[in-house]
């Protein structure tokens, strides 16, 4: 009998290299390994399509969005493409489903669930955890460990405000702002803002900061009187 072929596309050497060999024997499959969206592409042109890929949320090449997954859904001829992160908030999820995703596998699992999981998947089912389908959305500051205070600041960041502005918008000091950013990239496990940002949009974190400058100009404009027509200045 042939083998299982699985393609597992993830952004950690460690990680992607255990879980290869782990599932291999456990699936009786051929497991092989992708670093980025690119790379994944050129797998699934040379030896696809698979019958499953696992596929992190945050491999580079994902951004923006998840135009990625309809592309490589689409590339492996519809056979299950696979959602795999974790704390996915339940709305990026949603997305990835309307997107042709075959379901989601969060990392937080045990193997042996993996394992279940994606054998429900190829027996043509869609997954999803259980705690994702019978809890109620949490909110972006219970998911990751963030404080009010710190989702402020990273809506601030992923609108691409400097802190200097984030501390105008929040009434804070710069060396505060500073100090709820690195405790977000502390949370998010990730080295820069720049990343967190990153992060902060793929897992759903609305971005509805706008500089202090911004809003000004916007209520100047709306206060301002419109000239009548008609009429000289």
């Amino acid at each position: 009998m042939q083998k299982r072929k699985i393609a597992l596309a993830e952004n950690q050497c460690l990680v992607r290299e255990v879980i290869a060999a782990y599932l291999a024997p456990q699936l009786d499959a051929e497991i092989l390994e992708a670093a980025s969206v690119e790379e994944l592409e050129a797998l699934i042109r040379s030896h696809g399509p698979f019958d499953l890929i696992l596929l992190d949320l945050l491999l580079p090449g994902m951004m923006p969005g998840l135009d990625a997954l309809a592309r490589l859904v689409e590339l492996n001829q519809t056979q299950p493409v696979v959602l795999f992160a974790s704390g996915a908030a339940p709305n990026v999820v949603i997305e990835a489903l309307e997107k042709g995703a075959a379901g989601y596998v969060d990392k937080s699992q045990g193997a042996r669930s993996l394992v279940n999981a994606i054998n429900f998947i190829l027996a043509g089912e869609t997954y999803l955890p259980a705690f994702l389908r019978l809890t109620p959305r949490r909110s972006a500051s219970d998911e990751r460990g963030l404080t009010p205070k710190e989702l402020e600041v990273l809506q601030g960041l992923t609108a691409g405000l400097m802190n200097k502005e984030i501390a105008q918008n929040l009434g804070l000091s710069e060396v505060t702002v500073k100090m709820h950013v690195r405790s977000i990239c502390a949370k998010l496990n990730v080295k820069n803002r720049t990343q967190a940002a990153m992060v902060a949009s793929q897992f759903g974190y609305g971005s509805t900061a706008t500089s202090k400058r911004g809003r000004e100009a916007t209520e100047n404009a709306a206060a301002a009187p419109t000239p009548r027509s008609g009429m000289n200045a």
